[in-house]
């Protein structure tokens, strides 16, 4: 019997910063709620937070917009997909945000895309009408919380898969 799947998630961001924060939050190490037990035990301090269970996620860092190109179609080339990208609007000197999408839907339209960004050089309706898969990406301002990246990457990630179980069974449901 194997374990769940592994959904792979592609971080797009000129920020290394901001990959280590998605791997801290994605894929916390296992120690650390053996280490809060033992200090809850040794301090007193009674029961641990609980922390949510994730399922386990995979993170690729791309640091511009024709690196996590390349790595998509990397990965289409061995019948391999990611689940999800989460993709920074503003990454100079390379293709926004907006081109930056637009291109992996090229390579993979199933992909799921949460788009991160403090400031847009877009519209909310530039938005709307250049990004061509609506159903497919979603907004997450900066500076953001854990709880919604958890929740975004927990929900696209399945919804991700559900929708792989479709074009599995009905290969002509979605379009494939």
């Amino acid at each position: 019997m194997t374990g769940p799947p592994s959904f792979r998630i592609l971080v797009v961001d000129d920020n290394a910063a901001i990959h280590d924060d998605f791997r801290r939050i994605l894929t916390p190490p296992e120690s650390g709620s053996d280490l809060e037990a033992h200090a809850a035990m040794i301090f007193g301090t009674g029961a641990t937070t609980a922390k949510p269970k994730l399922p386990p996620f995979e993170l690729h860092s791309a640091f511009q917009g024709q690196e996590a190109l390349a790595m998509i179609r990397e990965e289409h080339s061995h019948q391999r997909s990611y689940a999800l990208a989460f993709v920074d609007m503003r990454m100079p000197p390379g293709w926004d945000g907006h081109q930056t999408i637009n291109k992996l839907w090229d390579v993979d339209p199933h992909l799921n895309v949460v788009l991160c960004t403090a400031y847009s050089d877009y519209s909310w309706d530039e938005l709307q009408s250049g990004l061509r898969l609506k159903q497919k990406w979603l907004i997450l301002k900066k500076p953001f919380d854990r709880v919604e990246v958890i929740q975004l990457a927990q929900v696209l990630a399945e919804k991700w898969q559900l929708a792989c179980e479709v074009v599995t069974k009905h290969p002509h449901a979605l379009g494939s």
